[in-house]
């Protein structure tokens, strides 16, 4: 079952929820859809349940045009963030609704449907809960209630709009996880709405990065992360560290260095941006021919990472390194410790002189070239 969007786009009054999103879905495969508050994910999410329409472009599932599908024949499972049930129906009733809903033709008998029904309590792990009330249930297991309502019609598509959302944060880790083991066990394709980038890489087969109601990026985890392919994808995926730059005579200028670097081949002088990762940022203790001096301005540990907070007076603005936990203490740093900061890789996006902005058409990936002592002493 591969789902075709092309060209969808969808406006309320002037605000253009999609605009030109194109996108291909592959039977059985988990996609998520990630992107800040009014970039257009849930619209999209919405259009593929049938619960909204577009204002042009096409929807079909191998050929078949689905905006001609009313949202009762799609064969979609549907799950809220605020899980939806009905209070006044057991868990056995809300989950056999979908079912006991349906046409006398296409009906289960009443002993399919009990059947079907502890089928699915014992899959979402709920079994001996069947006559409880959604008020007496944690939050995760009416999550986990809704998510077995939606999978009882048997469903071609799951479409999962945010549903962890109102979760605190140990339930929501171990329910995605639980959520990912269930997608490989029943091989549906699912679409999940998400604005934690966390979620997204961890779930999802591939991310879809939207911005303003258009798709920035499409990738799989790593791709998004490692290769991100706009300056918008770069901030919003993960940590990085963005820095004013010029390309001038094949080498990066950042501050008072200038480095040589491979990957510049070709590229027009002129100014850009680059970003960094935090991990990608190398420290030394001692004054190199090469990288910026830093002051270490404040250490934090998160876990095993140790996030270093330097203050880089070249620059004229302050970066983040991470560092493992006992390399930090192994190196002895300290606040106002002084080092030497060297970036292993950055992405540069050139300006475009006519609209002064980033141009990811023109992206970089750059290496700069260090001698083999201080190559040494990253080690």
């Amino acid at each position: 079952m591969t789902i075709a969007i092309n060209h969808l786009a969808r406006r309320f009054a002037e605000f253009r929820a999609l605009d030109d999103v194109s996108l291909s879905i592959a039977p059985g495969e988990f996609v998520a859809l990630l992107g800040p508050s009014g970039s257009g994910k849930t619209t999209l999410l919405r259009i593929l349940a049938g619960l909204d329409f577009p204002d042009s472009g096409e929807l079909t599932q191998d050929g078949r045009d689905l905006l001609r599908v009313s949202a009762r024949d799609r064969g979609v499972g549907l799950v809220f963030q605020h899980y939806a049930l009905f209070r006044h129906m057991t868990v056995f009733e809300n989950i056999a609704f979908g079912l006991r809903v349906r046409p006398r033709a296409r009906r289960p008998s009443k002993a399919e449907i009990a059947e079907r029904v502890d089928k699915l309590l014992k899959r979402v792990q709920l079994d001996g809960l069947a006559q409880r009330y959604p008020a007496q249930l944690s939050g995760g297991q009416r999550q986990r209630v809704a998510l077995a309502r939606a999978l009882a019609i048997e469903p071609e598509l799951l479409l999962l709009d945010q549903p962890f959302g109102a979760l605190d944060a140990q339930v929501r880790i171990a329910l995605r996880r639980w959520l990912r083991h269930l997608h490989e066990e029943l091989h549906l394709t699912t679409v999940f709405v998400t604005h934690d980038q966390e979620e997204a890489l961890e779930l999802a087969d591939r991310v879809v990065v939207m911005n303003r109601g258009r798709i920035e990026q499409v990738g799989t985890p790593e791709e998004i992360y490692q290769q991100p392919a706009t300056p918008f994808v770069f901030e919003f995926i993960g940590k990085s560290n963005k820095l004013p730059v010029r390309i001038q005579g094949g080498r990066l200028v950042a501050g008072d260095q200038r480095l040589d670097a491979d990957g510049l081949d070709g590229a027009a002088d002129g100014s850009a941006v680059a970003y960094v990762r935090p991990e990608h940022l190398a420290l030394t203790p001692t004054p190199l021919e090469s990288g910026w001096r830093a002051t270490v301005r404040h250490i934090y540990l998160a876990g095993s990472i140790a996030h270093v907070e330097l203050d880089v007076p070249s620059l004229s603005q302050s970066l983040e390194a991470e560092l493992g936990g006992e390399e930090a203490q192994r190196r002895a740093l300290q606040p106002g410790a002084v080092v030497t900061v060297q970036p292993r890789h950055l992405t540069v996006f050139p300006i475009d002189g006519k609209n002064g902005e980033p141009d990811p058409a023109r992206r970089r990936v750059v290496h700069p070239r260090y001698s083999q002592a201080a190559l040494a002493r990253w080690r």
